[in-house]
């Protein structure tokens, strides 16, 4: 059985302006006020080059190029 996400409730202070803006777009896309807060902190999360979730984390935290895997040759000198 998957586990839901855990949904807490946090208080944070926006300049009105933003908040009446943010209030258009969500009746305008008839997306909800929460479902925007979630993308724009996903967004800004990407943004910032860190992990979203532990998922994410483990993906960030393999290395590019495994040991085993050969690292590509330059150009070779071609004999006339």
């Amino acid at each position: 059985m998957a586990t839901a996400a855990i949904k807490q409730r946090k208080l944070v202070s926006i300049d009105t302006g933003i908040l009446q803006a943010l209030y258009d777009l969500s009746r305008d896309s008839g997306t909800r006020l929460d479902d925007l807060f979630d993308q724009a902190l996903r967004d800004l999360l990407k943004k910032h080059r860190r992990p979203a979730s532990l998922k994410d984390a483990l993906l960030q935290s393999t290395r590019s190029i495994p040991a085993n895997d050969r690292e590509p040759r330059g150009p070779r000198n071609k004999r006339k």
